[in-house]
C-alpha cells in the first residue's frame, strides 16, 4: 500500500536488506515494529516490499530528524535492531533522505 504522506518536505528512512534464511521470529517482530512505529510522534507512514529471495526495501516517512532519533532510541526498536544484526540480515543499508517533491496518480 502507498503511504498517505503530507505535502513535502518530510524525511524518508530507506532500509534495504537481504534476509537470512528462516523466520527466526522475524515476522512477529516486524509486525510489532510496524505497530510501535505507527504510534510514534512524527511517524507519517511506511511502504515495504520483499521478494522471494529475501531482498527487501522498507521506506518509513517521518516529520523531522527528532522523530527519527526518538524512533531509533526506542527500547523495543533497539532490541529489534540488535536481533537484526545477529540473526535476520545478511546485509543491509539505511539511508535518510529529505523528500522535496512528490507526484503521482491517486495520491491526492
Amino acid at each position: 500500500m502507498i503511504a498517505a504522506t503530507p505535502q513535502p518536505p518530510y524525511l524518508a528512512v530507506i532500509f534495504s536488506s537481504q534476509r537470512t534464511e528462516g523466520d527466526l521470529g522475524y515476522g512477529s517482530m516486524a509486525d510489532r515494529m510496524l505497530e510501535l512505529a505507527s504510534a510514534q510522534p512524527g511517524f507519517l507512514g511506511v511502504e515495504s516490499a520483499r521478494d522471494a529471495q529475501g531482498f527487501g526495501i522498507t521506506v518509513s516517512y517521518w516529520k523531522d530528524e527528532a522523530s527519527i532519533a526518538a524512533w531509533k532510541a526506542n527500547a523495543e526498536h533497539a532490541v529489534a535492531q540488535r536481533l537484526g544484526h545477529e540473526r535476520w540480515y545478511e546485509t543491509f543499508r539505511l539511508r535518510v533522505c529529505r523528500v522535496e517533491r512528490e507526484a503521482g496518480k491517486g495520491t491526492d
